[in-house]
């Protein structure tokens, strides 16, 4: 299983090329997705007027990840530990990097900012990019 963030989500919705939209495509195919709970916010809040129409209801048709007790503390905890070293960490990231590594889900994406919590508490990133 996968979950993707939302810069892959959005260039898949909007039919962009990469690596990590053909990996969705196929994973979506397979039913191998997961959908992490801020980045169906993020993409709903997006989704009018730059998404087609119906995109909110085929976003919520992929299976949620549920939140984990204790959920709330963890993403500060996490981003916590980039920032004491002076690394740019968004919370938002933050949040959607906690929720795939408390299921133990790569997360799929094209944002060179999640490499700083692969660093810090080992998050699965695919495609991989290099984290040095």
């Amino acid at each position: 299983m996968i979950a993707a963030d939302t810069s892959t989500w959005i260039a898949f919705l909007e039919g962009s090329k990469g690596e990590d939209v053909q990996l969705l495509d196929k994973a979506l195919e397979d039913r191998r997705v997961l959908m992490v709970p801020v980045v169906l916010t993020e993409l709903l809040l997006l989704s009018d007027p730059k998404l087609p129409s119906g995109v909110a209801e085929t976003l919520s048709a992929v299976p949620i990840i549920e939140i984990e007790p204790g959920y709330w503390q963890r993403p500060g905890e996490l981003r916590a530990k980039p920032t004491a070293n002076g690394r740019k960490a968004r919370l938002g990231d933050a949040m959607m990097a906690q929720t795939c590594i408390d299921r133990g889900v790569s997360l799929l994406t094209r944002d060179r900012d999640f490499r700083v919590f692969a660093d810090a508490a080992g998050l699965e990133l695919v495609p991989r990019i290099e984290t040095s």
